[in-house]
């Protein structure tokens, strides 16, 4: 069984339908039993990191989720949910994050305007698992205003938009894509894929 973890956050249904369509059977559940029997936690997100990460806590299942990336089984974070597996933000003040990856949310700062909103480009900075049916090139489908500062070996994949932003993160069994891969046409159903291969 793989989970959608319902936190009341807007996206849920979409990224559900993404699933489906990329052959992931995926329950949208808020129930720690369930949380527990999960092979893949998808962590979806909306809005601001420091009320997302207020409202994932009062779910009372960060504990869980914790456990889940302890035991080695996969967590991957889209688009807010990306942002929230690292250490912290500076939306809106200084908020802690999840800390699977490191590094820092902070405010995409360029001349290009902002929030960043539409289909970019994915260039590779490593050879990894999730990329296996896709090309470098492809465009994805990206709407946001931060972004993770981290390091490069944290970073599958990039997009320019003024700077590299980090589109694609892994460290070990934490996955997240900055970009919204259920809105990402056949590109975002591939990546999807391939992730799913990874549990099987």
């Amino acid at each position: 069984m793989n989970v959608i973890i319902d936190y009341k956050v807007g996206n849920i249904g979409s990224i559900s339908r993404g699933l489906t369509r990329a052959g992931i059977d995926a329950k949208i559940s808020a129930n720690p039993e369930d949380i527990k029997q999960a092979e893949i936690l998808f962590l979806p997100g909306v809005g601001a990191f420091k009320d997302a990460m207020e409202d994932l806590v009062k779910t009372g299942l960060v504990p869980l989720i914790n456990d889940h990336v302890t035991q080695g089984k996969l967590l991957v974070g889209i688009c807010l949910g990306m942002q929230l597996l690292f250490d912290s933000s500076t939306e809106y003040g200084h908020t802690k994050g999840l800390g699977y990856i490191p590094g820092e949310v902070v405010y995409l700062d360029i001349e290009k305007k902002v929030p960043h909103m539409g289909w970019n480009q994915l260039m590779f900075n490593q050879d990894n698992h999730t990329l296996k049916y896709i090309n470098e090139n492809d465009y994805v489908y990206f709407v946001h205003s931060y972004y993770a500062n981290t390091a490069p070996d944290n970073v599958v994949a990039y997009t320019d938009y003024d700077i590299n932003i980090p589109a694609i993160v892994r460290r070990d069994n934490v996955i997240g894509m900055q970009f919204h891969p259920e809105k990402s046409g056949q590109v975002g159903l591939q990546l999807l894929k391939a992730i799913k291969e990874m549990t099987s």
